[in-house]
This record gives structure tokens, sequence and C-alpha cells, in this order.
């Protein structure tokens, strides 16, 4: 991936607060909305979501997921041509006394400071999504897919 590249999936994933977060559901695709953070380092996606969401279920009954950012429309842009990129992981709870929730808490609410109170709702835990792989589409004819290693190193400024 050439540094034009990097620099565009790296300003993608700082700018967009939101992804679509595709689980399975039953068996079958299921997809939502998550916000999401960074985790320090580059080694992935922090949500916070309730235990009454569809998605945590699946995510607790499956960690495999897939997240989608993409980026906003804009006026004279196909839709086909917008900056996405598509992260394939592995979704896990970070409970309380975990070695990663301090930095995964304060990753998310350095992000989404009108977030705190809902640290205090029971239903609420963190999840972290470590990517096993990902595919950057920059626009037309501009795809590239990449490795965990690649992406954290992308993500971490690298």
């Amino acid at each position: 991936m050439d540094p034009a590249q990097s620099k565009a999936l790296r300003t993608l994933l700082e700018s967009q607060e939101v992804a679509s977060l595709g689980t399975l559901h039953n068996g079958e695709p299921f997809v939502s909305m998550v916000p999401y953070a960074l985790v320090p380092g580059g080694r992935g996606f922090v949500i916070h979501v309730s235990s009454l969401a569809a998605h945590t279920k699946d995510m607790l009954s499956n960690p495999a997921v897939s997240l989608l950012v993409v980026a906003p429309p804009q006026p004279g842009v196909l839709a086909q041509a917008l900056a996405r990129v598509t992260v394939q992981g592995e979704a896990r709870r970070c409970a309380h006394g975990h070695p990663d929730h301090a930095h995964a808490r304060h990753a998310y609410l350095s992000r989404f400071p009108q977030s705190a109170e809902m640290f205090g709702f029971s239903d609420f835990s963190l999840f972290i999504i470590a990517p096993r792989s990902a595919r950057f589409i920059g626009g037309f004819a501009q795809a590239t897919s990449m490795t965990a290693d690649t992406l954290a190193g992308i993500m971490s400024g690298g």
C-alpha cells in the first residue's frame, strides 16, 4: 500500500465515528450500527454495547464479525467511489479487571465523552474487535487487501 493510500485509510478511520457491524444472528447475516474508537497502538476497534442488543448476543455466541466504515457522501462523487474499509475480525468482551479495559475505556471516552454516563449502566460493556484482515477501497480501481499487522501499522501511524 502506498503512503497516500495509507494516509487516506488512517484519515477515514480517524474521521468517522460510526461503523456498520456485521454479525451472525441465528445463522443469518445481521448488520447494525455502532460507534467505535481505535485501540491504542492500532490493534483494533473498541465498541461499547448493551447486552440487550442483538449484535451483543451475536458476538457472545460467535465472535466472528465484520466492520464497514464508509466516507460520507460528497457532492459530485458517485457512491461507488467513496472510500471505505471492511474489516474481518474477532470480537471479545473486555470486562472490568481485564488488562486492556482501562485503555479501551479511555480510548472510547476520549472519542465519545458524552457516553460517560452509559459506563454506569450494568447492561453495557466494552468489546474489542481484533482485525484478522481488511480490504480498503480508496475509490474506483483502488482496492487493497491487507493483513491485521499491515492494518495495525497504518492505524498507529506507521
